[in-house]
């Protein structure tokens, strides 16, 4: 790589998954000028559980840090679609074809632990720095992209920044993905998806005494339990010391809420009288959860974008394109992002304004179709699983009935075969590279 184009200045707004992965691909290919600004004041031991599936590990194994997620990381060898209200099965799927197909398991873990192996990975590299504690004000695009640093320890005077390269990977709420839609006289509004979840883990310890419980998080498969309007899925993780589970139910306590307002405190009382009518093994899990730590979290969409890039500037995971959970990709397709913008801005032939656009082109080009595509997919497979009574259900049933017998669609399709293969198959920094050369009249990388 030239000099020039190693010493570029790329600042990232957002250290999140996407945001972690821009930093940690970019410095791993040659690049040593990385700031990475974070509103937060660290990473901390947050989210939940989240699925890996091979399309996101494969990215992270190029990038020498699955070894170390894949530790803690559960391999999950079955799926069980469940009826709600009976605990029948409705589905089941062996997932344990996908390691020999895209060459990595589908595996569960906690997010902590991906953020952190992400972040210990980025603390390797010498060309990135991080800024915790603060935040990025009056983003502005031309000549050069550029934004205010304002720490939160008001004794530190707010400064100037000017990249060369601005990754804004600041998530659902991005200010800087504003600021853009704005200077382009562009309309696309975050919108409510009607839906919300409570976010569950339970700890060995909590659940030692009753043998159903146990069994549960002593085990390889993901359940999803579907009911009218609402599911749970759950699956062990931190090495089967922790049962997760994440559910999706209509958002009622955000109705009145303010835009801004993404979490509330939830009621227990509340919580259990949502899942009221499903099986007894799911009430005896949820009436575990500890009075006064219930938390809700409103689930939002955006309207899809007419473009993630402009000049120098693009727009990174959710910033540019947030999802439903049900497909389980949304940290996988920022971290498809993150390794796009590293394969094509690691190509450049020279640093000028034209050609970092003529890149980030690329990874538009390559990212925005099927990113939008799972986007809509996660929506319809989340209508597919809360039918209530009436033939759409009876259709959907029927489907299920058919798979036990080996034949035709899943409707969860996050367990369907053909969905899988999509989903996990494509490899997105090999699809980079390939448009790349194109767009670019090459017959081979540049170097």
């Amino acid at each position: 790589m030239q000099k020039d184009i190693q010493n570029l200045k790329i600042c990232i707004i957002g250290a999140g998954m996407g945001g972690l992965t821009c930093a940690l691909a970019l410095a791993r290919a040659g690049f040593s000028n990385i700031d990475v600004y974070e509103m937060a004041s660290n990473l901390g031991f947050v989210g939940a559980g989240i699925q890996m599936a091979p399309n996101m590990t494969r990215i992270l194994d190029r990038l020498g840090v699955w070894e170390d997620i894949a530790k803690e990381a559960v391999v999950l060898n079955e799926t069980s679609i469940r009826e709600g209200a009976t605990d029948n099965e409705l589905g089941h799927v062996d997932l344990k074809y996908i390691r020999e197909t895209y060459g990595y398991p589908h595996t569960v873990g906690h997010r902590s632990t991906l953020a952190g192996e992400l972040y210990n990975g980025c603390q390797r590299e010498k060309g990135i720095t991080f800024h915790f504690s603060t935040t990025c004000e009056n983003v502005a695009f031309s000549p050069k992209p550029s934004f205010m640093a304002v720490p939160r320890d008001k004794t530190v005077p707010p400064s100037p920044v000017e990249a060369d390269i601005l990754l804004c990977a600041d998530g659902v709420k991005s200010s800087a993905r504003v600021a853009l839609l704005n200077k382009l006289g562009v309309t696309a509004h975050v919108k409510d998806t009607g839906q919300a979840a409570y976010r569950i883990m339970l700890t060995r310890e909590q659940m030692q005494d009753d043998p159903e419980l146990l069994a549960l998080i002593d085990g390889d498969k993901v359940i999803r339990w579907i009911g009218e309007k609402r599911h749970i899925i759950a699956y062990p993780v931190a090495k089967q010391n922790i049962y997760n589970l994440s559910t999706t139910q209509p958002d009622v306590n955000f109705a009145a809420a303010p835009t801004a307002t993404y979490t509330t405190k939830g009621s227990k009382k509340a919580m259990l009288a949502v899942y009221g009518d499903f099986c007894p093994m799911v009430h005896r899990m949820l009436d575990l959860v500890p009075e006064g730590q219930v938390c809700e979290w409103k689930l939002r969409g955006h309207a899809p974008l007419p473009m993630w890039v402009h000049g120098t500037t693009a727009l990174v995971g959710d910033a540019c394109h947030p999802t439903l959970p049900h497909l389980a990709q949304g940290a996988a397709q920022a971290i498809e992002d993150a390794a796009a913008i590293g394969v094509v801005l690691s190509r450049l032939p020279d640093p000028s304004p034209e050609s970092i656009n003529k890149a980030l082109k690329v990874y538009e080009a390559v990212r925005k179709e099927r990113a939008e595509t799972l986007v809509e997919l996660a929506a319809a497979s989340g209508r597919a699983m809360h039918l209530g009574e009436g033939e759409a259900k009876k259709e959907r049933d029927r489907q299920f009935a058919a798979l036990k017998s080996g034949k035709g669609p899943v409707p969860d399709k996050w367990a369907d075969a053909d969905v899988q293969k999509v989903v996990y198959g494509f490899d997105c920094m090999k699809a980079a590279e390939e448009t790349f050369e194109k767009s670019f009249g090459l017959s081979n990388g540049a170097s």
